[in-house]
């Protein structure tokens, strides 16, 4: 259900950060670790499955969105996920 905006004591701009702000030019991150990344959590902290999802609900857009300045690279195994990193001249 809709709230009204006077019922919070403060609001904040929605802003995200830039592949160029997030990630390491020589790296390669999984989306769980982007996720965490954009919640400024180190990207090896543990987290809870279901704050997890939730992260990944942020996450998953936030590289669709940003494609353009990200390469993949396929898993190194079956059990694993894919990484994604900036994209750089290199």
């Amino acid at each position: 259900m809709p709230l009204p905006k006077s019922e919070f004591d403060q609001l904040f701009p929605c802003e995200f950060s830039t592949p160029e702000d997030l990630l390491e030019p020589d790296q390669l991150y999984t989306v769980y670790e982007i996720a965490r990344m954009l919640q400024q959590l180190d990207p090896d902290a543990e987290i809870e499955a279901e704050t997890e999802d939730v992260l990944l609900d942020w996450a998953i857009p936030w590289v669709m969105v940003h494609a353009d300045d990200l390469v993949i690279a396929d898993p190194r195994s079956e059990d694993e996920p894919g990484y994604y990193g900036l994209k750089t001249d290199e």
